[in-house]
């Protein structure tokens, strides 16, 4: 589905709104409509509305998808059933023998995906914990580069552009995931990456009520085979899920400057407490990644990650926060707090974690639409 150029000179947080136009059929339906269907009806031999199977294609999941592939200036966006399967399906792209660099500091999904399916499939993999280290670990093999900027949990962020050209030379492709940001404050394509993949569970979804993934090609042939993959693995998003994350980009833009707004304030806050040791934020100026997250991104997202002295304060805080809740994910209107060690991070071997900073006094926070002081104080009682 390529973007459409009239639709394009909108704001971004207008296309959030409507999407790619009113719905096409003759109603006059503000929302799309969910088509709860798994098959369609032909007129004829040979003929057909353009609507065959619901795993191929569906008016509700195409509707998502062509919003999307509007924001994130890509030519083709395809839905999945969750953020892991866009992944794996992407993998498959490639053959046994290929080398892929990826960031040090990925999900630890993906690295299990990496380490227990990719890698006995005959792919080979190298890891780099900056921008620097990763451009020195392409090798003649190299088929692409996988990163996530900014980086779960340590919140690194990845020059695309600067990678994108080194992978270019190389004959390689750049995949950037850009859960953490969104097109709202990045758009990766427009930096010569040429896959952007989302866990549209998070800020694209915004209630933690869907699981859904999401992979943005930027140049035609590159969308076709994933749709072809994809069409012939199966994954592809259910319709009510589809609208879930319709209804999400709606309030994209609000949910977003709000959280990233009281995410700021809470990480310069977290920086002065006596029981904190580190604030990892790419939007304090002290960060080692500001600059290039200045120069490729609108906004710092969400996502603040800090240790604390102690494992036995992190053990106290996570038990003790009664607003924020303990748990899984992000990108929410909900505040979350995430221990890396045994949730997100749990599969990877404690080598790959001692090398990232993953260890019992790291917490992930997610920062929801909670006001800031109410946040403050449950964090200040929790953190005693």
């Amino acid at each position: 589905m390529k973007r459409t150029p009239a639709n394009q000179r909108l704001a971004l947080s207008t296309r959030c709104i409507h999407g790619t136009g009113p719905s096409p059929d003759a109603t006059g339906a503000i929302v799309r409509p969910i088509y709860q269907t798994a098959t369609f009806a032909h007129p004829g031999v040979n003929q057909s509305t353009g609507y065959d199977y619901s795993r191929v294609t569906n008016p509700t999941r195409q509707a998502f998808e062509s919003t999307m592939a509007s924001l994130e200036s890509g030519w083709r966006a395809l839905a999945f059933t969750s953020g892991m399967a866009a992944i794996a399906t992407i993998l498959e792209l490639f053959k046994p023998g290929d080398h892929i660099v990826v960031g040090a500091d990925l999900y630890g999904g993906t690295h299990r995906l990496i380490a227990q399916v990719s890698a006995k499939n005959g792919l080979r993999f190298s890891a780099g914990q900056d921008t620097a280290a990763i451009i020195a670990a392409i090798r003649p093999r190299t088929a692409a580069i996988l990163v996530e900027t900014p980086s779960n949990p340590m919140m690194r962020v990845i020059d695309i552009a600067a990678t994108g050209e080194a992978a270019h030379k190389a004959g390689a492709r750049l995949i950037v995931d850009n859960t953490f940001l969104t097109p709202y404050f990045q758009r990766p394509l427009e930096l010569g990456a040429d896959l952007v993949i989302h866990s549209a569970s998070k800020y694209l979804a915004g209630h933690n009520d869907t699981i859904a993934g999401l992979a943005v090609a930027a140049d035609p042939a590159l969308g076709e085979r994933l749709e072809a993959l994809r069409s012939t693995i199966g994954g592809a998003l259910a319709p009510f899920d589809s609208w879930l994350c319709l209804r999400g980009l709606k309030t994209l833009a609000v949910r977003l400057e709000r959280q990233a707004a009281t995410a700021n304030g809470l990480a310069d806050w977290l920086r002065h407490h006596p029981g904190v040791s580190a604030v990892y934020y790419p939007g304090l100026s002290d960060h080692p990644d500001y600059d290039v997250s200045q120069r490729q991104a609108s906004g710092h997202g969400a996502v603040v990650s800090f240790r604390v002295d102690t494992a036995a304060r992190a053990a106290h805080l996570l038990s003790a926060v009664r607003l924020i809740q303990f748990a899984e994910s992000l990108g929410g209107t909900e505040s979350l707090l995430t221990y890396p060690l045994t949730q997100t991070h749990a599969d990877m071997t404690e080598e790959q974690r001692q090398a990232v900073g993953i260890d019992g006094r790291l917490l992930r926070l997610s920062v929801g639409l909670e006001e800031e002081a109410d946040l403050r104080a449950d964090l200040r009682a929790a953190l005693g």
